[in-house]
């Protein structure tokens, strides 16, 4: 008798046979690059500034300077006055460190007052851009918490030293006399306005009117210097310790 044909195996069942290479798990999402949003763009806010000026900032050309998602920009700050506005708070808080750092070596009063005046001008003529930004009120919002407090940070350095003392602890309130109001409001204005002077050019026509400054930037050093005759220091100033 011929023998009897072997049984086949029965087929695996479909699912349990590999078809081409195994799926992967869904992979973790990678954390951001950067470690600090916030941080890097605001900085890339202030590169755009740079380059493009202030027509330029928007949240979405933020977002492509930083190499991030359009939304994190709006994530993070809610809206462009918010993050313009902490841009420029951290334009003030870099404005009063350069005052403190100049003031720290003046030997003594009318030294510091030169000295913030100095550092004022001098900030805003290496950062036309930001320094601009600082000041605009329809851009930023002047309310904004955190402006707020390095503008008046900045403020208390200021305005003790025009009255020819040092800055104010950070414990003790700003307060001002009427005349004493007066003088830091005339400071300012010439420190200031110096600064838009020496950012838009306008002391040009000057310097060709005159062989003694080599450039703009000895010109305004030597209005500095003037402001000690034009202003002098209160003479019953007190002296009050650096913050």
């Amino acid at each position: 008798m011929p023998a009897a044909p072997r049984p086949r195996p029965a087929a695996q069942p479909a699912a349990a046979r590999p078809r081409g290479r195994p799926r992967k798990a869904a992979e973790a999402p990678r954390p951001y690059h950067h470690g600090a949003l916030p941080e890097a763009l605001l900085a890339a806010a202030e590169r755009v500034l740079q380059r493009d000026g202030i027509a330029g900032l928007g949240l979405r050309a933020i977002a492509r300077e930083a190499q991030v998602s359009h939304t994190a920009p709006k994530h993070h700050f809610g809206d462009t006055a918010s993050l313009l506005s902490q841009l420029a708070a951290a334009g003030f808080w870099r404005l009063r460190d350069a005052m403190l750092q100049a003031m720290a070596a003046a030997p003594d009063a009318l030294g510091r007052r030169n000295a913030i005046g100095q550092a004022y001008v001098r900030f805003a003529y290496d950062n036309p851009a930001l320094f601009g930004l600082m000041f605009r009120n329809e851009i930023v919002d002047v309310r904004h918490p955190g402006l707020a407090e390095a503008s008046t940070a900045a403020m208390r350095v200021m305005a003790p030293t025009v009255q020819g003392a040092a800055a104010m602890p950070p414990e003790q309130a700003l307060r001002l006399t009427a005349e004493e109001a007066v003088r830091v409001s005339a400071a300012w204005a010439y420190a200031h306005g110096l600064a838009t002077l020496l950012i838009d050019g306008r002391l040009r026509g000057i310097l060709k009117a005159t062989d003694t400054f080599d450039d703009a930037w000895a010109l305004a050093q030597a209005a500095l210097q003037a402001m000690g005759a034009l202003l002098p220091l209160a003479p019953d100033a007190p002296e009050r310790s650096t913050a």
